[in-house]
C-alpha cells in the first residue's frame, strides 16, 4: 500500500502490523510484547510524559525509586532491540480507511509522514489542570504532589497539606492521614459538609478556612501556604487533586464510545468500541499508575496479536482456496 523509505533510521511510509501512539509505560510495554510476537511495530511519541516533573517513581517492583526518564529510556532500548521503530512527533489524525472487512488505518503526523497500520494502540495519557495559584505550577511533581502511593512514603511523618480545590480533596486528606499524623486541609474554595467535618475531626485532620493566596518557597523548598487573609500555615509537602483531562482526541475522532464516567470505554484488554483500536493507560484510566499502565499495555498486546492471528488465518485460507481454484485442484486431489 505504501512505499518504503528511510529517514534517520526509522522506516517511513510503510505498513505496520501495529502503530502505538505514546511511549509511556503502557505504550512501550505493548510495543515490546508485540515485537516479541514478531509483529512489525512503530511507536510515535511527542516527548511530553505526564510524570516528567517527578524526580523518582515508586511502587514499581524492581524499579522502585528509578527516575521516570530512565525507565522510558530503558524501555525504548529494550523495544528497539526487538525491531520496534520509533518516530518522534505529534500524531494529528488516525483514520480508518476501510469500513468493511479487516480494519486498516492511516496515522498522519504533524510533519506530513503517514503510516499505515492494521491495528492502533493509543497511549497518549492525560494532562493535569492545576489551579491558578502562584507557586503551584513551579512545585508540581516536587513537593506539590497528587498520588500518596507514589510519594507519600517519602514525606511520611511530616506536616502535610491538602488543597481544597476539588470535592475529592476531603477524601484525599483522609487518605493522606495514613502517612502522617499532622495533616492540614486548606478549605480554599471547597464547601465541606457537616459529615465531612466530623470524619476529618475524628481522624485528626485540621481544617484551615480561608482562601489560599500563594505557596511559600524558600531555598527551593516548600515552607508553607499563605492565605489571602494574611496568615501563613507551615507545611513540608502539599497534596492536590488536579482536574485530569484525557488526551483522547484521536479516539473520539474515530468514534470511540465513552462510558458512564465520560472517559472512552474499553474492555479488560483495552479494546475500544471501534474495531482495531485499543487504548491503554491514563488516556482511558485516570487511576492508572506506571506499573498498572505497563500491565495494561501487555494485556492489549496479547489481545491484538490474537486478533491479528485470526485475520492472518482467514486470509491464508482464502488464498489457499484461490490457488486451488486457479490450478484446478479439487479438494482431496492433493492427497
Amino acid at each position: 500500500m505504501f512505499e518504503s523509505g528511510s529517514r534517520n533510521g526509522p522506516t517511513y511510509g510503510t505498513e505496520f502490523d501495529v502503530v502505538v501512539i505514546g511511549a509511556g509505560a503502557g505504550g512501550l510495554n505493548a510495543a515490546l510484547v508485540l515485537a516479541r510476537s514478531r509483529r512489525r511495530v512503530a511507536v510515535v511519541d511527542s516527548g511530553a510524559p505526564r510524570n516528567a516533573p517527578a524526580a523518582h517513581m515508586q511502587g514499581f517492583l524492581s524499579r522502585d525509586g528509578m527516575p521516570p526518564a530512565e525507565l522510558l529510556e530503558t524501555g525504548r532500548a529494550e523495544a528497539a532491540g526487538y525491531g520496534v521503530e520509533f518516530l518522534d512527533g505529534e500524531v494529528e489524525e488516525v483514520a480508518r480507511i476501510f469500513e468493511e472487512g479487516a480494519p486498516v488505518f492511516t496515522v498522519r503526523l504533524a510533519d506530513g509522514v503517514v503510516l499505515a497500520a492494521r491495528r492502533v494502540v493509543v497511549a497518549t495519557g492525560l494532562r493535569d489542570e492545576l489551579p491558578d495559584i502562584p507557586g503551584v505550577a513551579d512545585r508540581w511533581g516536587r513537593d506539590l504532589l497528587h498520588c500518596p502511593y507514589c510519594h507519600g512514603y517519602e514525606v511520611r511523618e511530616q506536616t502535610l497539606g491538602v488543597l481544597g480545590t476539588q470535592p475529592a480533596a476531603v477524601r484525599h486528606a483522609l487518605l493522606i492521614r495514613q502517612w502522617s499524623e499532622d495533616v492540614v486541609l486548606f478549605r480554599h474554595t471547597l464547601e465541606i459538609t457537616g459529615e465531612d467535618r466530623e470524619a476529618l475531626d475524628a481522624r485528626g485532620v485540621t481544617v484551615v478556612d480561608g482562601t489560599v493566596e500563594r505557596l511559600l518557597v524558600e531555598g527551593d523548598r516548600l515552607r508553607g501556604v499563605q492565605l489571602a487573609e494574611g496568615s501563613c500555615v507551615p507545611c513540608h509537602a502539599l497534596f492536590l487533586v488536579p482536574r485530569m483531562v484525557p488526551r483522547d482526541g484521536l479516539l473520539t475522532a474515530l468514534g470511540c464510545e465513552r462510558g458512564d464516567n465520560g472517559w472512552v470505554a474499553t474492555d479488560r484488554t483495552g479494546r475500544t468500541s471501534v474495531p482495531g483500536v485499543w487504548a491503554v493507560g491514563n488516556v482511558v484510566d485516570p487511576r492508572a499508575l506506571v506499573v498498572s499502565a505497563a500491565g495494561a499495555g501487555s494485556a492489549a498486546a496479547f489481545a491484538i496479536n490474537h486478533d491479528l492471528v485470526g485475520e492472518d488465518v482467514e486470509q491464508a485460507v482464502q488464498d489457499h482456496r484461490m490457488v486451488k481454484e486457479l490450478t484446478g485442484v479439487r479438494p482431496g486431489d492433493e492427497y
